[in-house]
């Protein structure tokens, strides 16, 4: 078990590895360089594209995202009014390409759009961006605010799966992360949707919350399972008040310790292997006929912004405020993330690019080392340059004294008990750690 090993690893702030370099290490990317980058893209790369929708009606105080609370009807149309713009700007800059892989729509809370704005939206992106045969089009979806019209419009667009937050369903621990959310909330959501033909539910659960023990996650992780989710994901809270000042509505003292939170996550994982889930990397579960468990058991499984996912396409396109986005061969690039800079810019015609960096060969194969490191739990070192072998393998060699990994001379294999502290094991890979302006949250 996790608790084998020095808790010390637990309380370590690292990078989470949804990409490399990690944002910190971003600098400034103008328009002309993006629009550069796009035109590398190869006629047989197929497309993925990611949406932001900034927007909440109102705020839960443990949230990590780039959101705002709004009222405005009018600025929130005028946002999507912008989004279905700047993907008319990205499809006229890209050449000739595969077509639509993959489709997230996050925030925020995208069904704040409504459901003709939703409508609008997706038939946009269905005549910009052919879509390919088993395409997987998923939404983010605060069960509280789904309502049929929203649902219907959402299945007419093609969305296949979505993804609902639960947290945790204790209405104490609720109470004190700002989110009330009654269980038969979540139980109407998923029916909404399964009556609608959207058969992928994915459900985001919390451990590490304030006043949040391991019978509550347990039994959070237990009610996922009775609604046969085809994945779970289960997230530490992330407490980053110098970076979200809104979470200071969370004493600190109220937080679960370092042990307690390994104890959290680990009764959360025993609940769910135990209902018949996989352990997918890091913090994700699927049910075995899922496509992302048979990607993780045949080392098809992949790491972006999302998370964890079985999205393989080469060009990730970021649409919206603060958007990320990655062409593989050629880099990242963040768009402009104050949002009337972003609608001014869109409206000026231009690719609203603010920020960003450009790989080189040296990141890429660091970047495929750490990727398949914290998605297979197993690295081949044998292939790799001596330079680098000599680098990572004095770095690897107090995990294998503590536990979290079995190193040989062909490779690195990470031990079950180390699992949970795999970010330690990417990090030996990152040549920039320790340096740009960025704070981490918690390795576990």
């Amino acid at each position: 078990m996790s608790r084998s090993i020095p808790v010390g690893y637990a309380l370590a702030r690292l990078p989470r590895y949804t990409s490399y370099p990690t944002a910190p290490q971003f600098g400034p990317l103008d328009e002309a360089a993006y629009r550069g980058w796009l035109a590398q893209v190869r006629p047989e790369d197929s497309l993925s594209l990611y949406l932001h929708i900034p927007f909440c009606r109102a705020l839960c105080w443990y949230c990590g995202c780039h959101t705002a609370v709004t009222r405005s009807n009018g600025r929130i149309e005028r946002y999507a009014e912008a989004l279905r713009q700047e993907a008319g700007l990205l499809a006229a800059a890209l050449p000739p390409h595969a077509g639509l892989a993959a489709l997230h729509l996050g925030g925020g809370t995208p069904s704040i759009l409504g459901a003709e704005g939703l409508r609008g939206l997706l038939a946009a992106l269905r005549r910009l961006f052919p879509v390919r045969p088993g395409a997987e089009l998923a939404i983010e979806l605060d069960p509280r605010v789904l309502d049929e019209p929203i649902v219907a419009a959402l299945a007419e667009g093609g969305i296949t799966r979505a993804s609902l937050g639960v947290q945790d369903i204790d209405p104490a621990v609720q109470k004190r992360i700002g989110r009330m959310q009654p269980e038969a909330v979540v139980e109407r959501a998923v029916a909404l949707l399964r009556a609608a033909g959207i058969a992928g539910i994915n459900l985001d659960l919390m451990y590490g919350l304030p006043g949040q023990g391991v019978a509550q996650v347990a039994a959070t992780a237990r009610f996922a399972a009775a609604l046969g989710a085809d994945r779970v994901a289960v997230f530490g809270y992330a407490h980053v008040p110098w970076m979200k000042p809104h979470q200071n509505a969370i004493p600190t003292d109220a937080l679960p310790g370092a042990l307690e939170r390994l104890l959290q996550a680990e009764a959360a994982e025993q609940a769910l292997v135990a209902a018949g889930y996989e352990a997918i990397g890091l913090d994700h579960f699927a049910r075995p006929a899922d496509p992302m468990a048979a990607a993780a058991r045949e080392g098809r499984l992949h790491r972006n912004f999302q998370g964890y996912t079985t999205d393989a396409a080469p060009v990730l396109l970021g649409l919206g405020a603060s958007a990320i986005g990655s062409i593989a061969a050629a880099g990242y690039a963040q768009n402009e993330p104050n949002e009337r800079r972003w609608v001014a810019a869109v409206e000026a015609g231009q690719l609203p690019v603010r920020r960003g960096r450009a790989v080189t060969a040296e990141d890429r194969l660091r970047r495929h080392c750490i990727e398949r490191v914290m998605c297979d739990f197993a690295l081949d070192l044998s292939g790799l340059p001596p330079a680098l072998q000599a680098e990572v393998r004095p770095a690897l060699a107090p995990l294998a004294s503590d536990g979290l990994v079995e190193l040989t001379a062909a490779g690195l294999r990470v031990t079950a008990a180390g699992r949970r502290h795999v970010r330690h094991v990417a990090a030996c890979f990152d040549a920039y750690l320790g340096t740009g302006a960025g704070r981490h949250s918690v390795a576990v």
